[in-house]
């Protein structure tokens, strides 16, 4: 039994285990080409290893977000615009409760938690009343009281107002100056950890009910599934998983800013499961990998019209890989001619329009 299944959790697994892999090695493999011993890498020594670590914990929270978003929009069908909230209270909470309330960060995580189960507590009250666009248009709604709450006078001294939350005092032990690695490992750690979870979650019979909720939720109630109870289920796990994002968030960057509580940064998950593949799981991990290389890169290289080109570059993705990286992988179906036809359609002349006249 062991030797016939051991095959097949390979095959089915070999992909991820190869990148977990890459991703454990790869400090050590950036800071050996460079020069620097391994022991140097463990030092925490500056250098191309340890930018490459910051770089890539920045691509493990964006995952860890994404993949938060994924579960909701992409295996739920629940469309939601104030996805950012979930992320910005996980943040806005770690670095106040640390910096003004000192609390150690194993306290801070509990309140963190907690306030996760809050949060999609509230975005369920509307689940049973509302659905499709009206769910969004009403969790807009909540995300942008909270994103005026957060940058309001009265609450300066906690958020740092419309500035942002400064000064935050980081743990000793995962200090992203001096503890770069051990944060970058910690990172890769919680993500690897959630994916697997998300993963379990997706296959299980609740999470087949989700799919099934996405596909047709007039058919699942027919069949005499509560849908309520299993939406709030993913509300759940989704709100956790983007609150602990959150937490690194405020652990890794020096300021946190209340744009991470806006529409803009909600659209910033949606993109990037675009990009990966909606529903996969899988994209929301390749996803952040390209957003945050391509934002990187561009931005170095071409200074301000970086987000011209990055705008274009999000476009012909969406245009030639509807679907998405992963899900075109999957389906073996890159849409090339579809997609000159779209761009061919939104061109409003075309040079053979004048001789047909």
């Amino acid at each position: 039994m062991t030797a016939n299944l051991s095959p097949s959790l390979w095959r089915r697994w070999r992909g991820l285990l190869i990148t977990l892999a890459a991703a454990l090695l790869l400090p050590f493999v950036v800071g050996l080409l460079e020069g620097q011993p391994p022991t140097a890498v463990l030092a925490n020594s500056a250098g191309v290893s340890k930018f490459v670590q910051g770089l890539a914990i920045e691509v493990f929270i964006f995952a860890l977000y994404a993949l938060s978003y994924d579960l909701i929009f992409g295996i739920t069908g629940l469309l939601s615009f104030g996805h950012a909230m979930f992320f910005a209270v996980g943040a806005y909470l770690t670095g106040a409760l640390i910096k003004s309330f000192g609390l150690p960060l194993w306290q801070t995580l509990i309140w963190v938690t907690f306030a996760s189960v809050l949060q999609a507590l509230l975005f369920s009250v509307v689940l049973p009343r509302v659905k499709g666009i009206t769910f969004a248009l009403v969790t807009l709604g909540m995300a942008s009281v909270f994103h005026l709450m957060i940058m309001s006078r009265e609450l300066g001294e906690f958020t740092g107002a419309d500035v942002g939350l400064q000064g935050m005092i980081k743990p000793d032990f995962l200090n992203p100056a001096t503890e770069r690695l051990r944060l970058y490992y910690v990172a890769l750690a919680l993500l690897v950890t959630m994916y697997y979870l998300f993963k379990r979650f997706v296959d299980s019979p609740t999470g087949r009910v989700c799919v099934a909720i996405r596909e047709n939720e007039g058919r699942a109630l027919m069949l005499g599934y509560n849908t309520f109870r299993f939406k709030l289920a993913a509300l759940l796990l989704s709100s956790f998983a983007a609150a602990l994002a959150g937490a690194l968030y405020a652990i890794y960057q020096p300021i946190i800013s209340p744009h991470i509580a806006s529409l803009g940064f909600t659209v910033t998950a949606l993109l990037i499961i675009l990009i990966g593949g909606v529903g996969t799981l899988q994209g929301a991990l390749v996803g952040a990998l390209v957003y945050r290389l391509l934002d990187f890169g561009l931005r170095r290289y071409m200074g301000e019209s970086a987000s011209f080109v990055n705008g274009l570059i999000y476009v012909l993705i969406v245009i030639f890989l509807p679907y998405g990286i992963v899900g075109t992988w999957r389906m073996k179906s890159l849409q090339l001619r579809q997609g000159w036809a779209k761009i061919g359609d939104a061109i409003p002349w075309k040079p053979n329009d004048g001789a047909a006249r």
